[in-house]
């Protein structure tokens, strides 16, 4: 397990206004979804793209189980976290059964 090295996890807003989660490199893949550098990439027809969050980690695996975590999030919940809405992230957190 790789540790002491830099790993992000990062939210982009495509132009379409889907989100994008990725884990990986961050200067030289945000260049690359900025660019088109790969015409295979999901936003490479959905640039512009828009940096929404990133988050810093030294670990690959912290960082790859939370970039799962935040691909089953909703659009909301996403949303709150971009404005570091806690609250509205624990009430959306909240299970849909309990009343």
């Amino acid at each position: 397990m790789k540790t002491g090295h830099n790993y992000f996890v990062y939210i982009l807003e495509c132009s379409d206004n889907s989100y994008h989660t990725v884990t990986n490199g961050f200067e030289r893949r945000l260049w690359e979804h900025e660019t088109g550098y790969n015409e295979s990439c999901y936003t490479f027809k959905r640039r512009p793209v828009k940096l929404k969050y990133d988050e810093h980690f030294h670990n690959i695996k912290y960082a790859v189980d939370r970039e799962k975590q935040l691909k089953g999030w909703s659009r909301k919940k996403k949303e709150a976290l971009f404005k570091g809405d806690w609250l509205e992230i624990k009430k959306l957190s909240q299970s849909k059964n309990i009343k």
